[in-house]
């Protein structure tokens, strides 16, 4: 008997190490960054399209023009533990998109000018952030003459923090640095570490032994290459507190928890950079009620450093202000439900339709029902974390409607966060005290893609949803990474937090139904005084810059009468005079199906096909037509009392253009002296309708009244379904700051 116990301990004890090898991933090599297989662009290609900017510019009259450069501040690899997960096969994808992928995308696919990589830093390691230096060196390198290069590739990552509640929560930056030399750049970036009131990374990653048996279990679906993902990333240590920058371990992982703290660490290094906050009223991670007013408050805000602002991504439009608020606070910071309004019903109402139809449905009494209904959308609107969708048992993504959207928004991103958009902050301001000069934020506008899968600027065409947007996100609920315990509907709603403790963070979060919501991305123009990395990042620090929802359509727009020289967008004056302003705008080119020589000349194949999905930046000679010029006018608050939902004027002033060729209008403010305070001005150059990848994104099929009773979301398509819908393609320019001189 003892000998046979004997066995079965060994077997057990070579069953344990057996699967702790396979749950640390030893059996398996780690994905690296690549080596980037293009070579430049041909000189006289990229001549082309330089000449083709040119004869615009000067066909609508700009003298001496700049050049105008298309490019992608926000790109994401599958170092990226979001991006890995989902190139599994167990999760639908179709493997690695190394950081050399996105090199070679942005040369002979989407054809930039410029892009940049921000891999999450919570997930980065020192061999994944050296790897990724190298073969950014390595894209570079290939460029040509550093005056004249095909592409500039930025260097960065993404400083990703998440709250808990809207106090805590200050949202995503994308940090952009200047150089690639050493000694230019930090050694590692700065994560934002887990969400407040969370447990630290290598808390709740799982034992290697329950690794090992996913290894094992999905061992032909890339079980065994997560299993090495998620063992490498855990077994970096966080980086001790209270030390300089430069004192600091150098296999450590380092973490600013504030925006004070990254914008002091960043000062710290003293290396060049930009910080870009991106999708602010993204709600799939932004906790309901969630405010840009905190972000104000002395040190969360670096005006030399935090510039820009991306206004529009793959995830969607963050511009529009709406006076609808999705959960409601009392003087006492108590939250409520608020009731519907045309246009936006709140998904805490939604949830209490619910509960309170299934009510009925059981043959409760009315009053029975209506209570149910109302103690739903109280645990909506107390759940944390963005958990409300967890507080209906059982429900269905098209349960919900189109709750939570903003449904008369350009391209919203998900579950709108009207008071976290960019017309909302341009119109705050700390005002001055003792002490205390008071500040307001003066961002540039920029666009990007925040694509996950290697792809720069994937907005050249409206095609391979799957592939160039992340819509895959919202198939992760159904794989075995995403997958949680099983919910039966029932008619009384629970806490958010119920069955926490068996779900994955995705689970909260509706990725099904935010699947539906992702687009094909936006682009960053600059008017540069040349191709090099310094002419684009002084383009960058001038606030000379604007974006696209993905065409490259050309815009200028200047102040004409605040000096002996116009003031570009991005810039300031101060002024006592009604100002003048000028907008000139030309449409995109229409696109030809497949991609150019010079590409098929520049990848293999295989690669055109799996990259580019056998589609590449193709113009044609024809442009589509801009229709008109939308101005929208901002008041920044004079003090705390005004609201600043009122201050912004969209539109102000819409001006009609009807020449194919490009248009040029003209406007003044008259108000401005009369009304004696700053203000803020920008333009919206609008395409004429073409179809574009979920620009439906539920379509909602309504009943008389307008509302919204069935849904059709794009999440649910087929896989060669793409969802196009109509829309009108269109291009921010950053705004004028125009200072009441008095």
């Amino acid at each position: 008997m003892s000998r046979v116990l004997l066995a079965l301990v060994l077997l057990v004890a070579l069953g344990l190490a057996a699967l702790t090898v396979l749950g640390k991933g030893w059996l398996v090599a780690p994905e690296r960054a690549g080596r980037p297989q293009a070579s430049a662009v041909p000189r006289k290609v990229v001549a082309e399209r330089e000449a083709r900017v040119r004869d615009a510019a000067v066909s609508l009259g700009v003298a001496e023009p700049k050049q105008i450069l298309f490019g992608d501040l926000h790109v994401h690899t599958t170092f990226s533990a979001d991006a890995f997960q989902m190139s599994l096969p167990m999760a639908g994808g179709d493997g690695a998109h190394p950081v050399a992928d996105a090199c070679d995308f942005a040369r002979f696919c989407a054809g930039l000018d410029f892009w940049s990589i921000n891999d999450h830093a919570i997930t980065s390691t020192p061999r994944r952030w050296a790897e990724t230096v190298d073969s950014m060196r390595q894209c570079d390198a290939v460029a040509g003459d550093p005056a004249n290069p095909d592409v500039v590739p930025f260097l960065g990552w993404e400083w990703t923090q998440i709250g808990t509640t809207p106090a805590n929560h200050y949202g995503h930056k994308n940090v952009v640095l200047r150089d690639l030399e050493q000694g230019r750049i930090p050694p590692r970036p700065i994560a934002a570490g887990p969400p407040p009131d969370t447990p630290a990374l290598d808390d709740v990653v799982p034992s290697a032994v329950v690794m090992g048996l996913l290894a094992l279990a999905e061992r032909d679906a890339g079980g065994p290459a997560m299993a090495r993902y998620v063992s490498e990333t855990a077994g970096i240590p966080v980086c001790p507190s209270g030390r300089r920058v430069r004192d600091l371990p150098a296999d450590c992982r380092e973490q600013a928890a504030t925006p004070a703290e990254l914008f002091a660490k960043l000062d710290d290094w003293g290396h060049s950079a930009l910080v870009i906050p991106h999708g602010t009223t993204w709600g799939m991670y932004t906790p309901p009620g969630s405010s840009w007013d905190k972000h104000l408050a002395p040190g969360q805000h670096d005006p030399g450093r935090q510039r820009l602002i991306e206004v529009f991504s793959g995830h969607g439009n963050s511009e529009e202000v709406r006076p609808w608020r999705e959960v409601a606070f009392d003087e006492s910071g108590r939250r409520s439900c608020p009731e519907p309004v045309e246009g936006f019903l709140p998904a805490c109402w939604r949830a209490g339709e619910i509960i309170e139809a299934r009510c009925t449905a059981d043959g409760e009494p009315g009053e029975v029902c209506a209570r149910r209904a109302e103690n739903a959308r109280r645990d909506w609107v107390d759940a944390d974390r963005n958990s409300g969708l967890r507080t209906v048992p059982g429900t269905r993504p098209a349960d919900w409607l189109d709750a939570g959207q903003c449904t008369d928004c350009f391209q919203p991103s998900f579950n709108y966060r009207p008071r976290s958009s960019v017309q909302y902050l341009m119109a705050l301001r700390r005002q001055p005290s003792e002490g205390d000069p008071g500040t307001r934020f003066r961002f540039g506008f920029l666009a990007s893609s925040d694509n996950h899968s290697a792809r720069p600027g994937t907005g050249y065409k409206e095609v391979a949803r799957r592939e160039f947007t992340e819509a895959r996100f919202g198939e992760f609920p159904g794989t075995p990474l995403g997958r949680g315990t099983h919910q039966e509907p029932r008619s009384v709603s629970q806490r958010s937090d119920a069955d926490r403790s068996s779900l994955p963070v995705f689970a909260f979060w509706e990725g099904e139904r935010a699947g539906s919501f992702f687009l094909n991305g936006g682009l960053t123009a600059v008017h540069a005084g040349g191709r090099s990395r310094e002419a684009i990042w002084q383009a960058l620090l001038r606030r000379e810059v604007y974006g696209t929802s993905g065409p490259r359509i050309l815009l200028w727009f200047d102040l004409l009468n605040a000096g002996e020289a116009p003031v570009p967008m991005g810039g300031e004056a101060r002024m006592a005079e009604a100002p003048a302003f000028e907008v000139r705008a030309v449409g995109s080119f229409e696109q030809r199906p497949g991609c150019p020589s010079h590409s098929m000349d520049g990848l293999s194949p295989t690669r055109i096909e799996r990259l580019c999905q056998d589609e590449c930046y193709h113009p044609s000679d024809a442009r589509r037509p801009i229709t008109r010029i939308e101005i929208v006018r901002i008041r920044p608050q004079q003090s705390d009392d005004e609201d600043p939902v009122a201050l912004v004027e969209d539109p102000w002033k819409v001006l009609p253009c009807a020449d194919a060729g490009g248009c040029t209008v003209r406007f003044r403010d008259d108000d401005f002296a009369g009304a004696e305070r700053d203000t803020v001005y920008y333009a919206r150059a609008i395409e004429a309708p073409s179809p574009a990848v979920a620009a439906d994104p539920l379509r909602c099929e309504h009943d008389e009244s307008g509302r919204c009773v069935s849904v059709r979301p794009c999440f649910e398509a087929d896989d060669d379904d793409d969802c196009l819908s109509e829309t009108e393609e269109r291009a921010w320019s950053s705004p004028i700051f125009v200072d009441w001189e008095g």
